[in-house]
């Protein structure tokens, strides 16, 4: 795990130079735009039918789907009691409820557990997010964002779910898979062709996205309580409801390190279009991000016994 946490900080570490030495003929934002929608609109997707086209869908399925919603809800309703004993307002509540409950589960997931389990787990990965995280972020997530924050603009979720491309291949997979018509090889060739280039551009526009200089002193007794709830107060709670409903033990550990990750980097675009704080927010991902560095590999000793 550490050797895996090393190889991926250096590439993220390549996004953090292009960010601050990128050719001065295109902003550092275009750059990061340019690869962020590539990676959403061409790459992810060919990534996600792939995988999801050929993955048993069973009652596994409805399990992971559960226990991210388990982890969500306990991230959420965590921090709502944590922040009841502090004083902040409406739009570092909403930055810090948002914080705590949506982890970084593709764009740093889906490399961690590619390199340090194998390729198998991308359906895990895949499913706890796009069958749980991300339809829960863009309805219940804008909705009280849009609560928390200072934009008076109109939201409507169905509106925001079907401008998700990673969605509709997850659709189109489900429906492929489930009537069960085989992948042909040549079209696996091609969407695996595609999807390779996913993790190591996500990677960077990882580091290019992370903002260093956001961490503040006078944010340090907001973070640390959103560092304990998503890094450890989550996943302990994954972990202990896998065992509750009894999912396989070969998914417990990809389970349990999806939710042990840090915070997501898409809420600050959140944060920024409904006005919350997107510099406290920025500050939870950097913090968070740096924190699992040395929680990851906690976790994954513990549940692996070695």
């Amino acid at each position: 795990m550490l050797t895996a946490l090393i190889q991926m900080s250096l590439i993220i570490a390549c996004g953090t130079l292009w960010k601050y030495h990128s050719p001065a003929h295109i902003s550092s934002r275009s750059h990061r735009r340019a690869l962020t929608d590539l990676v959403f609109y061409i790459l992810l997707p060919a990534l996600v039918l792939d995988v999801i086209w050929r993955t048993p869908l069973n009652h596994s399925s409805l399990q992971i789907s559960f226990l991210a919603v388990c982890g969500l809800a306990v991230g959420l309703v965590a921090m709502w009691l944590v922040l009841r004993f502090l004083n902040t307002n409406n739009k570092q509540t909403g930055a810090l409820l948002l914080a705590a409950s949506f982890p970084n589960a593709t764009y740093l997931g889906l490399p961690v557990l590619d390199q340090v389990i194998g390729s198998h787990t991308r359906s895990t990965v895949l499913q706890y997010d796009l069958f749980a995280c991300t339809p829960i972020l863009l309805s219940f997530g804008m909705l009280l964002a849009q609560y928390y924050g200072g934009s008076k603009s109109e939201y409507h979720p169905l509106r925001e779910l079907a401008k998700v491309a990673p969605l509709w291949a997850v659709v189109i997979g489900v429906m492929l898979n489930l009537s069960g018509i085989p992948q042909p090889e040549i079209v696996h060739s091609g969407l695996s062709l595609l999807a390779g280039g996913v993790v190591p551009l996500m990677l960077i526009v990882l580091g290019m996205s992370i903002r260093w200089q956001s961490i503040h002193l006078r944010f340090m007794k907001l973070l640390l309580p959103t560092v304990l709830i998503s890094l450890i107060l989550v996943p302990l709670t994954v972990f202990g409801m896998a065992h509750v409903i009894g999912l396989a033990s070969e998914l417990q550990l990809s389970v349990v390190l999806i939710a042990a990750m840090p915070t997501m980097i898409f809420g600050i675009v959140i944060c920024e279009r409904y006005q919350l704080d997107s510099e406290l927010y920025a500050a939870v991902v950097t913090f968070t991000t740096l924190m699992s560095l040395l929680t990851l590999p906690v976790w994954f000793q513990l549940l692996s016994g070695g």
